[in-house]
This record gives C-alpha cells, sequence and structure tokens, in this order.
C-alpha cells in the first residue's frame, strides 16, 4: 500500500540537518526497498524546509513505523510529519 510521508523541519535547522545527515543516510540505505519518490522541499531561495516520501508498505502501521525510525526524528529536525494513504491517478503522464 502506497503512502505519502511529508516532513516539515523546524525553521533554522539547516546546522541539525547536516549533523544527523549521515545516520539518516545510513536508515534510507536500508529501507530503500520501500522507497517508490522522494526528495527535498524547497523554500524560494532554494534551501531544504523537508521533505517528501512515497513508500510502499503493507499498512499504516507500517508507514508510521517507517517515518518514527528515521535518527531525524530523534534529532528533533521535524516540526511536523504528515503521513497520508496515497492512490496514484497519473504516472509519466498517462492515466493510470
Amino acid at each position: 500500500m502506497l503512502f505519502i510521508v511529508i516532513r516539515q523541519d523546524k525553521p533554522e535547522s539547516v546546522p541539525l540537518r547536516k549533523s544527523a545527515r549521515p545516520r539518516h543516510l545510513l536508515y534510507l540505505d536500508s529501507v530503500i526497498g520501500s522507497i517508490t519518490a522522494g526528495g527535498a522541499m524547497l523554500d524560494e531561495h532554494g534551501d531544504q524546509i523537508g521533505s517528501m516520501l512515497l513508500i510502499d508498505v503493507p499498512d499504516r502501521a507500517a508507514a508510521e513505523d517507517f517515518a518514527a525510525a528515521d535518527p531525524f526524528v530523534e534529532a528533533g529536525l521535524f516540526a511536523s510529519t504528515t503521513i497520508r494513504a496515497f492512490r496514484p491517478v497519473f504516472k509519466d503522464g498517462e492515466w493510470l
């Protein structure tokens, strides 16, 4: 089942993001098989202010576990996390 995980960083958190990034990347390597798409959300200056992941996991509980296990959570980087079930309608410019 697909879920979107949207994360908003706390303000002025670039140093925190940089310090916790190596552990975050190791975590992503360990769950890469569940990640369908993802990337950084940027402000008007091109600075990262959050992230979005599209993950494929069995159910909502698994999506919540996936999100909670990210080392950025322990580091206190996020101001908010939103997890929503996702049903694709378009892909690569075509209806599904």
